[in-house]
């Protein structure tokens, strides 16, 4: 009987810290750290948006980003072209308003109130800020600067955004083939990486010239064009190889490939 009414004990007294443990859950202020979305457009030659496949991606791309990191006042989005001049090439920059009252002690009502109003406010912004971005995303480049893909000037760009205490999301619409001319550079047009391990040699070589660049710790991914049958000349995996070693290298927290 002494072993039941201890055991009894022990439950009760588990069942009241899980319930201490939810009401502090609960009670944990929500996460106010703003997001900063950088998405990198590929308005190089080597990108074509025009064909079915890549429009498709590419806009619900849009649309998951939107959803995933607009979420409350502050977080920011900004648009970037990749081409000859990447790292002066914004294109768009859009911060989100909508802001939810303070609720902390309003009564259920006034509560559920604020946040469909917030709601509603956030959910006009989402809408305004696809169709800014898509209709970015349509541009066409027919200037001289689509002949390069310059996409080492998009690490200064990272790093700049990094000094905000932002948590920064970048993402590239890009088939990641860096061409840019001169001898320190990297042209995969015409000398790609043959296979992984170089790849890995080249991003690590690179790494020791681009180091001054403080990325923080991004999470960064790269959304390629290629339909699911591509060939390895079309899309070659040491490409993908050498950019998942080079932002690891500098600090990147997360990188994918989609």
């Amino acid at each position: 009987m002494k072993s039941l009414l201890i055991s009894f004990a022990c439950l009760v007294g588990l069942i009241a810290c899980s319930s201490d443990a939810n009401k502090e859950a609960s009670q944990k202020p929500a996460d106010t750290t703003p997001i900063h979305t950088l998405i990198f457009m590929d308005k190089s030659v080597s990108v074509n948006i025009n064909k079915g496949f890549v429009a498709q991606k590419y806009q619900q791309a849009i649309n998951d980003i939107i959803d995933q990191n607009i979420k409350k006042k502050g977080d920011k989005l900004e648009v970037y072209f990749i081409h000859e001049n990447t790292s002066k090439a914004r294109a768009l920059s859009l911060t989100t308003r909508s802001e939810l009252d303070a609720i902390e002690n309003a009564n259920a009502t006034d509560r559920e109130a604020a946040q469909t109003s917030f709601d509603l406010s956030l959910n006009r912004e989402k809408a305004l800020f696809r169709q800014r971005v898509i209709q970015q995303l349509a541009q066409q480049n027919t200037s001289a600067s689509n002949q390069e893909t310059d996409i080492w000037a998009s690490l200064p760009v990272i790093a700049k955004a990094n000094e905000n205490g932002a948590a920064v999301k970048v993402y590239y619409l890009s088939d990641m083939v860096e061409s840019t001319k001169g001898t320190d550079r990297r042209d995969f047009h015409t000398t790609p990486p043959k296979d992984n391990a170089q790849a890995d040699d080249w991003a690590k070589a690179d790494t020791k010239k681009l180091k001054q660049y403080t990325l923080g710790s991004p999470d960064i991914a790269m959304i390629l064009p290629f339909e699911p049958n591509a060939s390895v000349k079309e899309n070659n995996p040491a490409v993908t190889q050498y950019w998942q070693t080079l932002f690891q290298e500098l600090g990147a927290a997360n990188v994918e490939e989609q």
